[in-house]
């Protein structure tokens, strides 16, 4: 048995049983692991994949045992890596963080300045994505840290710790008469068109479910990946914006005026997602305290230990 076998039934069910993909995914041949899968299974004397000709069809019942254990022994294996690295390099090495735009742009800035200049032979890398892609990236181990607001506690197999609670805020052109309706109230915004967040993006669905509380359609005229583009249509009088309220800053956007609502919408809250069982190196702990300085290493340890949350807000 070896680990290369495993990494190919791994990807195979990853990629939806496609050999073909998974043998792009993996820079090797298809005849290649087709070869490999049946010497694994010949090893271990049970089928891992149903068959029609050529073809995979399914996951058996032991097959499916096997793919489990595979896929602990292969995070084990990566964790062996980190483990031995983090020791023999000390502070040097390469961390890989995803998170939302809102989160990159305005969360974000001064934790990765600050954790550049405490450890500047650490190669940090991030990426940008959809709630959904962090959840998966941090799933598939292509990224160490996962942040947003959205889906990472939807995820078994990860697991998810509270960063901060934040609410939304209505933004308006100066002047707007929205501006004289005090206190302000679901009804009188859904009066006026609204930009705001893109389905499954910073708190989308709780400003869904406030309008179908009092059954009111809201007018929403347009929708966006992130608050900058949201502040820039606003500007340009096409409707009233809905935004995270870390996005607004009165100096930066002027012509802009915010308007609380954390009375309409309920609160949301930014979480930080490990893959469940990852090893963490010193770096690492020192990202996440850096960031949620309530996240200590002996909290966060607890919560990859007892596989879940050990902290709330």
């Amino acid at each position: 048995m070896k680990l290369q076998q495993l990494r190919y039934i791994v990807e195979i069910q990853r990629q939806g049983l496609n050999v073909s993909e998974a043998a792009e995914t993996l820079y090797t041949s298809q005849p290649g692991i087709s070869k490999q899968v049946k010497l694994l299974e010949d090893e271990l004397g049970v089928a891992i994949f149903e068959r029609s000709g050529k073809r995979f069809t399914g996951v058996t019942e032991p097959g499916q045992v096997v793919l489990d254990i595979a896929e602990r022994i292969l995070r084990e294996a990566e964790n062996l890596k980190r483990a031995s690295a983090d020791f023999a390099t000390g502070d040097s090495g390469r961390l890989v963080l995803a998170a939302t735009h809102t989160q990159a742009r305005y969360a974000l800035p001064v934790v990765v300045r600050d954790f550049v200049a405490q450890h500047p032979r650490v190669k940090l890398e991030m990426h940008q994505g959809s709630p959904v892609q962090i959840a998966e990236w941090v799933v598939a181990g292509e990224v160490d840290i996962g942040i947003a607001t959205e889906s990472l506690d939807q995820y078994s197999q990860l697991i998810t710790l509270p960063v901060r609670q934040w609410n939304h805020c209505v933004i308006a052109p100066a002047g707007h008469p929205i501006l004289q309706s005090q206190p302000l109230a679901l009804a009188e915004l859904a009066r006026w068109p609204l930009i705001t967040y893109d389905t499954a993006f910073t708190g989308r669905s709780r400003i869904n479910r406030a309008f179908e509380r009092i059954d009111v359609q809201p007018n929403i005229a347009l929708t966006a990946l992130d608050a900058d583009v949201i502040k820039t249509y606003v500007s340009l009088g096409l409707g009233l914006g809905i935004i995270a309220g870390i996005a607004f800053d009165a100096q930066r956007d002027s012509g802009l005026v915010a308007l609380d609502a954390s009375h309409l919408f309920e609160s949301n809250t930014t979480r930080l997602a490990l893959r469940r069982g990852s090893y963490l190196r010193r770096y690492d702990y020192d990202f996440i305290t850096l960031f949620a300085p309530h996240l200590s290493r002996r909290v966060v340890d607890m919560a990859l230990q007892g596989g879940g949350d050990a902290y709330q807000l």
